[in-house]
């Protein structure tokens, strides 16, 4: 188990115990001595708050016997907790992700650049594809190879490519043409406006972003 992953087990602990007892606390009798360790050791990082003797003392009196050890939570602690509870899981199944996705992993450059691009949703004349923003919020990051795997559709990588297109004009052409090479999508706004294919409130078509020829154009031979 990863130390976050311990930390949030001892805080999830410390918070049932503490409202089944009704007054927050988590008692010494409630918890083993290495259990306590651990909670004294988040203590120092200010997610828990271990019993002034003031507090012991009455805790004592409400329990009708000496109380040498209680802890509960901070606000911080809560509102990790509540955090935790809510961030989205987009995890594929074992068997892989749907057949309509891929899986695309981006170096941490290009997860920023999108984080960017996602976080002006309403505020873009093209806006990121649907579902796009939940993918990345849900996104899990591989230590091992430092990328963040994503699972997407042909439209969210389509719109992948028009952030970094984004990002590209504003400085860094890395992350485009690294997406461009590894998974074949680059944004072309000269092929979408000749071909016609910009939609007012959409993206680039697949047409606009990979046909050799003007085919939306029409006209007479």
């Amino acid at each position: 188990m990863r130390n976050w992953e311990r930390a949030l087990s001892v805080l999830e602990a410390l918070y049932e115990r503490g409202q089944a007892a009704g007054h927050g606390w988590t008692l010494d009798t409630e918890l083993l001595p290495a259990h306590q360790q651990q909670v004294n050791a988040l203590e120092n990082q200010g997610l828990v708050e271990l019993a002034s003797q003031e507090h012991r003392a009455e805790l004592s009196a409400l329990e009708g016997r000496p109380v040498r050890w209680a802890a509960r939570l901070t606000p911080y602690s809560h509102d990790t907790l509540a955090y935790s509870c809510s961030r989205p899981r987009a995890e594929p199944p074992p068997s892989g992700p749907a057949p309509d996705r891929r899986l695309v992993e981006l170096i941490p450059s290009q997860m920023a650049a999108l984080r960017v691009f996602v976080g002006l949703t309403g505020r873009l004349r093209v806006a990121p594809a649907d579902g796009l923003a939940e993918q990345v919020r849900a996104a899990s990051c591989d230590h091992g190879i430092k990328r963040w795997r994503l699972y997407l559709t042909e439209e969210q990588m389509r719109s992948v490519a028009y952030g970094l297109w984004l990002h590209r004009m504003t400085g860094s052409a890395a992350e485009a043409n690294r997406f461009g090479r590894e998974y074949g999508v680059v944004h072309s706004p000269d092929k979408a406006r000749d071909e016609g294919s910009l939609a007012v409130d959409g993206l680039p078509s697949a047409a606009g972003a990979a046909a050799p020829g003007g085919a939306g154009v029409s006209g007479q031979g």
